[in-house]
């Protein structure tokens, strides 16, 4: 069982949404405003998840998301009216994991859940194997990623990643030259194995290069992404 908030205006969407989670076991608590949402988010026990609608009356999903993440980082997963590229690459800039676009289906929103919190329970876990206590150097030390301390350094300079990024950029840094699908990312990175959410990669794949530089994953039209840093 998770500790989940939902926060959404429209309280009819709010309470199906609420209702689908609490059938599949977890404790779900509701809120409606984004003041409302950053008090639920800080309350304890500190929730695991926050499905975080965009369009909030008092502070917008955006910015509550950035509050939430800068007071205590949680797992994100964004509602939106509208599947538009510049909310979905804020929402992802701030922290957010995953993003869901209205109407969605209960059994989608379901899959998506389930997914984000095997990632969070990974990331909880993360470094307890010997394979993880070893950074992963590539370019003659040009890229650093530190599977156990979770910290990616590019030029010798700290890059501030979310949870879900760092998790994309470890995946292809362990696996340097490789060429990966959409699906086979969605699949490793994200846990999707039915192959929705193709530009939740693509989004991800962009935010990276703004924060890692556009060379950092190279894109091999027709088949999909690898690391664009040599060994």
């Amino acid at each position: 069982m998770a500790q989940i908030v939902v926060v959404d205006d429209d309280i009819d969407i709010a309470e199906a949404v609420a209702a689908r989670l609490r059938a599949d076991g977890h404790d779900v608590t509701l809120a409606h405003t984004g003041p409302a949402a950053l008090i639920a988010a800080s309350a304890e026990p500190r929730p695991d998840l926050v499905v975080l609608d965009l369009g909030l009356p008092g502070l917008d999903g955006i910015e509550v998301c950035r509050r939430v993440q800068a007071d205590h980082p949680v797992a994100v997963l964004m509602l939106t009216a509208r599947d538009d590229e510049v909310d979905l690459v804020l929402g992802f800039e701030v922290g957010a994991d995953d993003y869901l676009t209205k109407p969605f289906s209960p059994r989608e929103l379901s899959a998506r859940v389930r997914a984000i919190l095997r990632r969070v329970e990974r990331e909880r876990s993360a470094g307890t194997g010997a394979a993880a206590t070893a950074p992963v150097v590539l370019g003659d030390g040009d890229l650093v990623v530190d599977q156990a301390r979770r910290t990616v350094t590019r030029a010798g300079q700290p890059c501030t990643l979310t949870a879900t990024e760092f998790d994309l950029v470890a995946f292809l840094a362990h696996r340097p030259g490789v060429v990966h699908s959409r699906l086979e990312l969605l699949a490793e990175v994200w846990g999707y194995r039915d192959g929705s959410g193709a530009r939740t990669v693509d989004s991800h794949i962009r935010a990276v290069r703004r924060k890692l530089g556009e060379d950092a994953i190279r894109t091999v039209h027709g088949v999909g992404y690898a690391l664009g840093i040599n060994p």
